[in-house]
This record gives structure tokens, C-alpha cells and sequence, in this order.
């Protein structure tokens, strides 16, 4: 059961940043956008990594003591939403805070955060239907 909630917790908050968040952006001033951004990026930071480590922990603790494809199909796709996160949303981040290509980077993580909002929407319904199937409604 708490699994299942947080792999929703990162589906509505990855939901919420890909459609209302990072559009937001757009509305700000350059200055104005860094200036949020500071405040953003700690905020959302106590939200976003205790889910992802939970997730991480709760589906490796999962794979490891009762193996099967679709966990280790689940385990791939959280893989590379970490990738996405630390190689392409991450750096742009890190640009913005930096005040370098502001606007562009801004733009940039609209893009970038699709394939997380993909990839965390596939591990919840992988997740769902995985217990769903197995009658395991607590996994």
C-alpha cells in the first residue's frame, strides 16, 4: 500500500510540474524567475527526493525478495527517470540558478519533464496492475 502511494505521490506531483509549474515559468521576468527559482527548487526538493528514495528503496526491496519481469520492467523505468532527473532536468536547474540561458532552460525542462511524467505514469500503472493481477492489493 505504501508503495502504491508514492509512486502516485510522483505521478500527480510530476503531473502537476509538467503542466502547471514549469509553463509557469514563462510568466516571470528573468530576474524574477532566478530570484523564484531559489525558493522553488528547495521547496520542491523536500517533496520530490523523499519520494523518489522511497520509491528507489520500496521497489529494489520488492525486486530483490520476489523477483519477476515486471519488477524489473518497473525497476528500468525508475532507472531512467533518475537518469532524466540527474542528466537533463537537473543541469538546466543548475542553469537558471546560475542565471545562464534562463528563458531557454526554462523552456527546456517543459521538454525534458515529459519523459519523467511517462516514465513515473508507467510505474504507477505497472505498479497498480501488477498488484491488481496478483490480487496483492498491499504490495
Amino acid at each position: 500500500m505504501i508503495l502504491k502511494l508514492v509512486d502516485f505521490g510522483l505521478v500527480v506531483l510530476i503531473w502537476m510540474t509538467q503542466l502547471i509549474v514549469y509553463p509557469g515559468f514563462n510568466y516571470y521576468s528573468e530576474a524574477q524567475l532566478i530570484e523564484w527559482h531559489v525558493k522553488y527548487t528547495k521547496a520542491i526538493s523536500i517533496i520530490v527526493m523523499p519520494l523518489m528514495l522511497g520509491q528507489v528503496l520500496l521497489h529494489g526491496w520488492g525486486l530483490l525478495n520476489d523477483f519477476s519481469m515486471i519488477r524489473l520492467f518497473i525497476a528500468l523505468l525508475i532507472a531512467l527517470a533518475w537518469v532524466n532527473t540527474f542528466f537533463f532536468a537537473v543541469p538546466l536547474h543548475s542553469k537558471i540558478a546560475a542565471g545562464t540561458d534562463v528563458m531557454d532552460s526554462a523552456a527546456s525542462l517543459v521538454r525534458v519533464n515529459w519523459y519523467r511524467t511517462f516514465l513515473w505514469s508507467a510505474v504507477f500503472v505497472l505498479s497498480l496492475f501488477k498488484s491488481l493481477k496478483s490480487q496483492d492489493l498491499f504490495y
